[in-house]
């Protein structure tokens, strides 16, 4: 507390006094209240009271005061009408703007352009449905910095609507930027559930969101090398991953004037009719890979010894079942492991279930060689391994056992993929043949964003084939920005800052991150200390930057307003920072 001197107050003028000693290598600063005062020709001085254990802050204010400066309380002077998340608006405009997105769309500013662009922002900020939008945009500084305050829900409508009819010239675009000629193009296929049943696309097929029997609708995405998407077309929910293919090689070649690439494609999607098509057409090399039954066969006919895999896990082999193209074997020790220990799960997964109907056969509780084959037949391939078990079903009774040999044959295939390519060795050795395959890495990671994790493609609730199709590619083009986003921002969430050591790496052992990202997730934190984030959090970091909306409190409703913006973290600041990086 303040000392406070118990002289009787005299006219003067008061002040305060700082004084600075040094003792001891410590340095020690008093403050003083003092007035001046005059007994006849002199001027005295007198101590009021010692100032020094109130904070700083505090002690400044009485040193202005005391000069003659007024201080009232804030709430006196403006208040807040309304305050709205800013930052993450602010660094989604930014990337918008550096990406030419507005230009990407049309080149003449419309009021379509502008929901289309509000709409790309909100599905990175709040992915919500129509109408939901033109409610949750308003809470943020986005329907104001995107000039879409008065939009509704039809307006909404009508923007996809003339967005899809710009489809194929935006991704002509999307292309003539991201893909060059001989270049490596991704494609992948994907499905997601629908509610309702009008869409003429929603059907029912192999369902990737684990709902089977579910309507749902296909889509297909291309990205370039490193996973920025480029195109997406919209299938019906049946259609199997190998119909898609060849269109997608025919769009790049026909609407986007792609005459050579190599294009990469897992297992399933491309089949031996779409290779003998591409093998007609001069300029398009493929890489994807054998199945299973494949390199089973390469093995039985002595074209592949696993004992070559003794001291190497990548090998180059022929075959003439395959004329003209090469084969490149590999063989990952950790993923043979990994089959293994899950074959074995499932075995014992089935084996218990089986031993539950044997117990009721034995109890006399089911009978009949019909009813047994039905219920062992509804357990035996649940998971797949029916081909290693031998069954004797009778009228009383019931037993099973392993197929050995079937066993050990799979069993030797463990951990054994082959890739399977048209590219010259002169332009691709092995291991970058076995690097571009695993690039289908980044398509699944852009459906992952897609599908769950930030843009949340489904459920898709929209009624007719074409709103479909406009509300998938409205995610594909909010994907485009996120993922340039994410890449701006590596250094400061849990991402590998060094992507060019994938280049050299050994293609076939599992992926190991860099020291610098191994340091981030262990602590959590960067190099200065600071959290580690990821897309979301610091998404959520830069909304806490707001926009406040001030006005004198004695005004009325239509009293004169400004705006005032939090000041950015040093994070915050460096994150924005960060985006001024993007090119295209």
């Amino acid at each position: 507390m303040a000392y406070i001197s118990g002289m009787p107050p005299r006219t003067g003028t008061a002040h305060v006094v700082t004084t600075t000693r040094k003792y001891k290598d410590q340095v020690y600063r008093t403050h003083l209240l003092r007035r001046s005062y005059r007994e006849g020709d002199k001027v005295k001085n007198e101590t009021l009271g010692n100032l020094s254990h109130l904070p700083e802050p505090l002690i400044d204010i009485i040193r202005r005061s005391l000069q003659g400066e007024t201080f009232v309380p804030v709430g006196q002077v403006f208040e807040i009408t309304r305050s709205r998340p800013h930052g993450h608006v602010q660094a989604v405009a930014c990337a918008m703007q550096r990406l030419g997105l507005a230009a990407l769309l049309a080149t003449k500013p419309c009021r379509e352009r502008e929901w289309v662009l509000a709409m790309i922002a909100t599905r990175i900020i709040d992915p919500a449905t129509k109408l939901a939008t033109t409610r949750s945009w308003h809470a943020t500084t986005l329907a104001e910095d995107f000039g879409v305050t008065d939009a509704n829900e039809d307006d909404l409508y009508a923007a996809m609507d003339w967005l899809l009819g710009r489809q194929d010239a935006i991704q002509k675009k999307l292309a003539t930027r991201h893909l060059h000629e001989g270049g490596l193009v991704l494609y992948d296929l994907s499905s997601s559930y629908f509610e309702g049943t009008t869409c003429p696309l929603a059907k029912r097929g192999y369902s990737r969101d684990g709902k089977p029997g579910s309507l749902q609708v296909n889509y297909g995405l291309l990205t370039e090398a490193r996973g920025c998407p480029v195109a997406v077309s919209v299938h019906e929910g049946n259609t199997a991953d190998s119909r898609t293919f060849m269109p997608a090689v025919q769009k790049l070649r026909e609407d986007f004037g792609v005459s050579r690439m190599v294009m990469v494609g897992d297992r399933g999607m491309v089949s031996q009719k779409a290779i003998d098509e591409m093998r007609e057409a001069d300029g398009i090399g493929w890489i994807t890979a054998l199945k299973n039954a494949s390199i089973r066969a390469l093995v039985e006919q002595g074209h592949l010894q696993m004992d070559l895999f003794d001291e190497r896990n990548l090998l180059e082999l022929s075959s003439p079942d395959y004329p003209g193209e090469r084969l490149v074997a590999c063989r990952n020790e950790a993923l043979a492991k990994l089959r293994a220990h899950k074959r074995e799960d499932l075995l014992a997964a089935t084996e218990s279930r089986l031993d539950q109907i044997k117990a009721r056969v034995v109890a006399g509780k089911l009978c009949g060689q019909d009813k047994i084959g039905v219920r062992v037949g509804k357990v035996i391939d649940q998971h797949k391994v029916a081909k290693h078990f031998a069954l004797t079903i009778t009228d009383t009774a019931f037993s099973f056992a392993h197929k050995p040999d079937s066993i050990a044959s799979e069993a030797a295939l463990d951990g054994l993929y082959i890739i399977r390519t048209s590219v010259p060795a002169t332009q691709m050795d092995a291991p970058e043949c076995v690097r571009n395959y695993k690039a289908l890495a980044n398509v699944e990671r852009a459906f992952r964003s897609l599908k769950t994790i930030d843009l949340k493609v489904r459920p898709i609730h929209h009624r007719t084939a074409e709103r479909v199709r406009a509300h998938i590619f409205l995610c594909m083009l909010a994907y485009y920005v996120e993922w340039h986003l994410r890449e701006a921002w590596r250094e400061l969430m849990f991402a590998d800052p060094d992507q060019e050591a994938k280049a050299i790496r050994d293609p076939v052992t599992p992926a190991v991150r860099s020291g610098a990202a191994l340091k981030k997730v262990a602590r959590h934190t960067l190099d200065d200390d600071s959290p580690a984030h990821s897309f979301a959090t610091l998404m959520a970091e830069l909304a806490t930057i707001v926009r406040n909306t001030c006005r004198t409190p004695q005004g009325t409703e239509t009293a004169p307003t400004f705006d005032l913006l939090t000041t950015p973290t040093t994070k915050q600041q460096h994150a924005l920072q960060l985006l001024q990086k993007i090119t295209v």
